[in-house]
């Protein structure tokens, strides 16, 4: 199995967050693949969150802050240049997502910083956060994607948000602050290009020293720098630009809807809006800060189609409940708030 190293030489979030789609959906999971990137200042939103109500529009589009929705589901983050992003691309028959985080690890010991992985998505310096992660699979391949705050501007993200009450009732959002830093604290001369550089060679090194036997890592593995060229050459991630970019994938139309209820879950907040017309709900849309995205997906069709009655909407939620039984009790939790909230 070979190594496969990509660097972008662009900052521009749409192409970045395009090409992490590209890797995930269309490079033949043959190799291990590191790719290395970093936005301008932009606000990335989950994909099921609405941005007219997370986002200061307006003050955004007057400091020229770019607005990005990925895929994936989640809260909004703040990226400036101060952030080193890091994505691995796997097969899913060797992926080993302890491997990535040791990479990142030994990379921050080349530069004399002390760094461990702490519970499943983060990696910390003491009691600090410097960097989150999250992941991705499909059949034949697995994909992991981290953030390591090198000297990001971290007040940035209230200037641009629109902080939910019902979040700010859940969290306090000095004391997270609080535990975050960046790694310029731990090595002044830290900068993107000096932690890239340190990563390429903790990558490089690591499968080096795992060798399975009929795999060659020895020698330099040439970085692939991927810049606007890189569009033309490649139609299928300029399709995938084409998307990130598009107004409507980023802001997307929010309709009139005759019946509107939000509530918080452990699991996250939901803004349910329903269209009813001669009692069937024929539209739904949901916002939402959920990681799981299929989750959303599926609320939304189950209820796409359904009479407006409680029986019957809780009849719909508990056969989804049933079919999808690792999704249940997020389910569940969504029936019992939306039938206590029903009209009628």
């Amino acid at each position: 199995m070979k190594l496969r190293i990509l660097k972008s030489a662009v900052t521009n979030p749409w192409f970045n967050l395009a090409t992490e789609d590209w890797i995930f959906n269309t490079l033949n999971p043959d190799s291990h693949t590191l790719f290395l990137w970093r936005n301008s200042e932009t606000v990335v939103i989950g994909r099921s969150q609405n941005p007219w109500v997370e986002c200061k529009i307006d003050k955004m589009e007057a400091d020229d802050v770019f607005l990005a929705r990925r895929q994936s589901g989640g809260g909004a983050v703040f990226h400036d240049l101060g952030n080193t992003n890091f994505t691995f691309l796997s097969p899913k028959a060797d992926y080993d997502q302890d491997a990535n985080f040791t990479i990142i690890v030994n990379a921050l010991k080349k530069l004399g910083i002390d760094a461990e992985q702490s519970g499943r998505n983060d990696m910390q310096v003491g009691d600090k956060k410097i960097s989150g992660s999250a992941f991705k699979h499909a059949s034949d391949r697995s994909f992991h994607h981290g953030t390591l705050l090198v000297n990001a501007n971290m007040q940035k993200l209230g200037d641009y948000l629109n902080p939910h009450p019902l979040k700010l009732q859940a969290k306090g959002i000095k004391s997270v602050r609080s535990r975050v830093a960046n790694l310029v604290e731990f090595n002044e001369d830290i900068n993107h290009e000096i932690l890239s550089d340190a990563i390429i060679e903790a990558f490089c090194e690591y499968y080096q020293d795992t060798d399975h036997g009929d795999t060659d890592y020895s020698g330099t593995v040439p970085v692939e720098e991927l810049d606007r060229d890189t569009l033309a050459k490649e139609p299928s991630l300029n399709a995938y630009y084409e998307q990130m970019a598009d107004w409507n994938w980023r802001f997307g139309k929010t309709p009139q809807f005759s019946h509107h209820v939000e509530t918080r879950f452990d699991w996250g907040i939901i803004d349910l809006h329903m269209d009813v017309q001669q009692a069937v709900i024929t539209d739904v849309v949901i916002f939402s800060d959920a990681l799981n995205v299929e989750l959303i997906d599926l609320l939304k069709q189950t209820l796409t189609g359904t009479k407006y009655n409680r029986s019957e909407v809780k009849a719909k939620l508990a056969e989804l409940a049933q079919a999808h039984d690792e999704l249940a009790t997020q389910v569940n939790d969504f029936e019992q708030w939306l039938v206590s909230e029903m009209k009628g």
